[in-house]
């Protein structure tokens, strides 16, 4: 296995210092803020974008909070290509702010609007809430395109870490419930195997942003028992057809014990006849594209992201 990139051994060292108490140790609302502080030194700063409008839409179970973006330059009215995204955090942590500053660079760097999802969170929601906000949030976008000044034909979804999981999830989704029908899946190391047996979990043990005592954390907030394991809408990776799914970009980070079920699945899709593109980034953590304030490598990330967006959006259908 390589070793880390210095900025990202930097970013580990910074977090070590931080002494954070493991999760579990800590009421979720105390578990949320220690993940929202220990964030604010390696966020990048939010770029300025045309306009950044919170919403909130009619959920599955109450109001869904959105964050809709349009780029820096763009016509007011003007349909715009979109791309939902929902944040990343183990279905616990994250929220429409955690995430802002990568949304706004999406946005500005792809030239599209971007709708950010504030989906319900474990342990008060559990599965599948999460999954049922993310279907309904991309069918509300479309169903909404105009009045979003939105281009509802150029749809893509995605999201990093759980909100891949998401992304993934509702692509399978709504394939099968009839659509609509997305240009693209973004997916940013996402979960796409709850059983936590790739040998990734015992390549990359201690040290790191994500641990295997931290996604058991995870599991047992989000999963309602040892069930849910098995269900593709948790575990995509154990859908029983991954053909006629969107195009994916997937990025991977070396040093994630995630980064075995991501190639698992980019590998399924291409089997399937889905177009691929995994890139693997050497060097990187769990979450550093979200940290691109102090690694570069999650601006290339982003920006990578938002040619493949262009791409899509541009492409004759």
């Amino acid at each position: 296995m390589s070793v880390l990139h210095p900025q990202t051994q930097a970013m580990v060292d910074a977090v070590a210092r931080m002494n954070l108490v493991p999760p579990d140790k800590l009421s979720v609302e105390q578990a949320r803020e220690q993940f929202r502080r220990s964030r604010i030194p390696f966020v990048a700063p939010p770029q300025a974008v045309g306009s950044a409008i919170d919403a909130a839409i009619p959920g599955p179970a109450g109001k869904l909070r959105i964050r809709a973006y349009r780029p820096l330059g763009s016509r007011p009215g003007e349909p715009l290509p979109a791309m939902v995204y929902f944040h990343g955090g183990g279905w616990v942590f994250g929220d429409l702010d955690s995430h802002d500053p990568l949304c706004r660079e999406l946005s500005n760097l792809a030239r599209c609007a971007v709708v950010a999802v504030d989906y319900r969170l474990a342990p008060e929601h559990r599965f599948p809430a999460a999954v049922e906000d993310a279907t309904f949030a991309i069918r509300h976008v479309a169903r909404h395109a105009a009045e979003l000044s939105i281009d509802g034909s150029r749809l893509a979804a995605g999201g990093d870490s759980a909100g891949g999981n998401l992304a993934t999830v509702a692509a399978l989704t709504l394939r099968d419930q009839g659509g609509p029908q997305l240009r693209l899946q973004v997916l940013i190391y996402p979960v796409t195997d709850f059983s936590m047996d790739a040998p990734s979990y015992a390549r990359i043990v201690n040290g790191f942003t994500l641990t295997m005592e931290r996604m058991r954390y995870f599991r047992e907030s989000y999963l309602r028992g040892p069930a849910d394991v098995s269900d593709w809408r948790a575990s995509p990776l154990r859908a029983g057809d991954v053909s006629r799914l969107p195009p994916a970009l997937l990025i991977a980070a070396s040093h994630d014990p995630l980064v075995d079920e991501g190639k698992a699945y980019a590998d399924r899709l291409r089997a399937a006849g889905v177009p691929v593109t995994y890139t693997c980034y050497e060097g990187m953590v769990h979450g550093f594209v979200s940290m691109a304030g102090a690694i570069d490598a999650g601006h290339t990330a982003i920006a990578e992201a938002a040619a493949a967006l262009k791409r899509a959006f541009s492409a004759a259908r």
